[in-house]
């Protein structure tokens, strides 16, 4: 989509300075970037691959110089790069109408300018919002509810008791609802406890390729409004997910655990069953939570088990040092016996 620099600066409440009409057409980094992709600067040490660019219009940040372009000043520089990006350069369709080799059960329903691509299957009862697209060998369980302008990339997966709010995001091989992880020991075996509960995604979830949320046991599985989930992310049953927390990939999350809003988690990260992580807390990477513990609200932690972050990084530093104390002991334990004899 091809926009003006005025225009542009207009879209994003960003001053102008330079030749408004210079055309936008698509965004880029500033070393592959043509003259009319659009580039970003933050910080001083980013100036000179901006000057050396082709690109002709930088979203850039207050106080920073930047000759012979078109700027537009932003106090955040790369979250206007972002909301340009989405408006200039909008993602590929997915699906366009209903190809032919889809299987569309009689009873599902399909709102205005719903896409389906190819050999997707969507069964009874199955409800589909306003213009979302819904990709190539996709599968939508019976009664399982998708809501407008959602985007389900090709092999995802809705298992009947899905719930979609509108404008989520499902990349390829997405699982939606599969069953939890939950047996009983008796009798000299495992009996598989009822997983018989739903999945509710709010509105504007991002969920990464291969990512699997399974379904409440005997009460629900929620993802919170603007929570973006990495690739290869599991979340087990009954968990709730707070609004705009992001979660790294292969993070694993365990049974009827509770995640507060705009928490983040580093990749690999571990909860145990029934743990709670409060309001704006962060999980390092490759950090373990015990079964039942509590981060509190605003707290950084890291390592297994999870401790605060200060605590983590002064025993690392201990620990690095092992082998230097190790033979110090040991020189003091020679010492010591020579003095004895």
């Amino acid at each position: 989509m091809t926009r003006t620099a005025s225009e542009l600066a207009q879209f994003l409440g960003c001053a102008i300075e330079g030749e408004g009409s210079t055309i936008v057409s698509g965004v880029a980094a500033p070393a592959t970037a043509r003259p009319a992709d659009l580039i970003y600067v933050e910080t001083p040490k980013h100036l000179d691959r901006a000057a050396a660019s082709l690109a002709q219009v930088v979203v850039i940040a207050p106080g920073l110089a930047l000759a012979g372009k078109t700027l537009l000043r932003a106090v955040n520089p790369k979250l206007a790069f972002a909301r340009a990006a989405e408006w200039i350069a909008p993602p590929a369709p997915i699906a366009v109408g209903i190809h032919a080799t889809a299987v569309i059960a009689p009873t599902a329903q399909l709102a205005r300018g719903v896409a389906v691509g190819p050999y997707a299957v969507i069964e009874e009862g199955v409800r589909i919002g306003a213009g979302s697209e819904i990709g190539a060998f996709c599968f939508l369980g019976s009664g399982s509810v998708i809501g407008e302008g959602c985007r389900l990339h090709p092999h995802v997966t809705l298992y009947a008791v899905a719930r979609l709010a509108n404008r989520v995001i499902l990349h390829s091989g997405a699982v939606i609802g599969s069953d939890g992880f939950g047996y009983v020991a008796g009798d000299g075996k495992r009996w598989k406890f009822p997983q018989v509960g739903e999945v509710e995604i709010h509105d504007d979830v991002e969920i990464g390729a291969n990512t699997t949320i399974d379904r409440g046991s005997l009460e629900r599985t929620e993802i919170c409004a603007g929570a973006k989930l990495d690739n290869l992310v599991h979340v087990a049953h009954n968990v709730h997910i707070g609004e705009n927390t992001v979660i790294a990939a292969q993070t694993g999350i365990s049974g009827s655990a509770r995640i507060g809003r705009d928490a983040a988690f580093g990749g690999q990260a571990g909860l145990g069953d029934h743990c709670v992580v409060e309001d704006g807390a962060v999980i390092g990477g490759q950090a373990g939570i015990l079964p039942g513990k509590i981060v509190r609200s605003g707290q950084i932690v890291w390592g297994t088990p999870a401790r605060p972050l200060a605590k983590f990084k002064e025993q690392f530093a201990w620990f690095s040092r092992l082998p230097e104390l190790a033979k110090r002991i040991r020189n003091i334990e020679k010492q010591s016996e020579s003095n004895r004899g």
